[in-house]
């Protein structure tokens, strides 16, 4: 028989304490909880740009000190210029990679749509505007055609797009006709969005100002939403330590623009597409969706996300961005050619996607890896031009990169997995 009497008092259970993210307590602590928060991110594998922007740093400091004109305001200006086309082709491939997939027609996606612009404005007089939403929306037909094969059909998106890479070329071949190459007259719309440079001062910095600002208020509505919900928010010191951190590259780098000739269009226009894209992948419903199949297709498909539609809509934004890529490489050569897509586009493109940190096996990246990486790529072609050294050279030590990148994403994979994470 129990003891006490009718009357004895119930034992009430404690009441629960909230669950705390234990990186957002370290953040409590100062410099210290920062180092505290970076060893146990490092040591579960989440490594984050870390890897890609320690080898960039090298890179410019090797090229820098081998000849000072690499860290030149002039080889810079022209380096953030010159990465636009192939950075906007990695920019769709970042998408692709998230899912666990490979495009391997991008090169030649972004060669036929820059044919079809050519060939419309330039020798059947097609208004210029016209031809380039011509352009724009075969690289997204392309990408469906892709995608339905890949989602609807089943076949390997490997094997389609290997595919597609011999079919668009053959098909860009046809398209240039007998000539083989058609010159861009310079007043077009695709050349001026290439060639532009804003030359006010006002221009760099208000850019920075801008972005900047933007951040701010972007992490401090995101940090009331989430206090709001009752779930871990980034403190204020972190962001405005973020904020900083992100002020002096912005103010540093619009700086450098104005010692040579101001701001490029190009430069504006792609930093637009990271930030717009960006939003997309992480703010959306659609977003998550897509970082849900590449994390675990079956999960996702068992929660009820529409799978087909979601590879289909990928594969889509992969080729525009593949033909928005195409139109600033044929604006930055001013013409469409036989060669175009070709060469090392393609290596280029999606190892700019891999080395700035997106990973092979799905579900992790962002699409600041497609700026990171093609300023990687960039930076060693750049170095090794000013060097005088062969393409034979810059191959190898691309591909050297471009492994130890892999190799970096493997290892984190494997440490993740080990701690639970993965």
């Amino acid at each position: 028989m129990p003891t006490g009497g009718v009357n004895a008092p119930v034992p009430v259970a404690p009441e629960a304490t909230p669950a705390v993210d234990p990186r957002l307590i370290v953040r409590q602590e100062g410099i210290k909880g920062y180092l505290a928060e970076f060893r146990r991110r490092v040591g579960s594998g989440e490594l984050g740009s870390l890897p890609v922007v320690v080898a960039l740093i090298i890179i410019w400091v090797v090229f820098g000190t081998l000849n000072s004109s690499f860290l030149s305001a002039q080889n810079l200006s022209n380096l953030s210029q010159q990465i636009v086309g192939t950075g906007m082709i990695a920019l769709g491939v970042v998408f692709v990679l998230l899912l666990g997939e490979i495009d391997l027609s991008v090169a030649y996606v972004s060669g036929l749509c820059a044919a079809l612009f050519a060939v419309l404005n330039v020798n059947s007089g097609v208004n210029q505007w016209l031809a380039l939403l011509v352009a724009l929306a075969s690289g997204a037909a392309v990408g469906v055609i892709h995608g339905l094969f890949f989602a609807k059909v089943g076949v390997p998106a490997f094997v389609v797009t290997l595919a597609g890479n011999l079919g668009w070329n053959g098909l860009m071949l046809q398209v240039l006709g007998a000539t083989g190459t058609v010159n861009l007259s310079g007043k077009d719309i695709v050349s001026r969005l290439y060639t532009t440079i804003y030359g006010q001062q006002a221009a760099a910095y208000g850019a920075a100002v801008v972005g900047v600002a933007l951040f701010l208020v972007a992490s401090l509505v995101d940090a009331s939403r989430r206090r709001a919900a009752g779930v871990p928010y980034r403190p204020m010191t972190d962001i405005v330590v973020r904020t900083v951190v992100l002020a002096v590259i912005a103010f540093l780098a619009a700086y450098t623009l104005n010692q040579y000739k101001g701001l490029p269009l190009a430069l504006l226009i792609f930093l637009i597409f990271i930030v717009v894209l960006d939003f997309v992948l992480r703010r959306t419903t659609y977003g998550r969706k897509v970082f849900a199949l590449g994390g675990n297709i079956e999960g996702a498909r068992r929660a009820g996300i529409d799978v087909a539609w979601i590879r289909i809509s990928v594969f889509s934004v992969c080729s525009t961005m593949a033909a928005v890529g195409g139109l600033f490489l044929a604006a930055q050569i001013q013409s469409a050619s036989q060669t175009s897509g070709g060469g090392n586009l393609l290596m280029n493109s999606i190892a700019a996607a891999v080395i700035g940190g997106t990973s092979l096996f799905g579900g992790r990246g962002k699409t600041w890896s497609a700026l990171l990486g093609a300023l990687v790529i960039g930076s060693i072609q750049s170095g090794m031009n000013i060097e005088g050294l062969s393409n034979a050279i810059q191959f190898m030590i691309t591909g050297a990169v471009l492994l130890a990148a892999v190799v970096v994403d493997s290892l984190a994979r494997r440490t993740q997995r080990a701690a639970g994470r993965a």
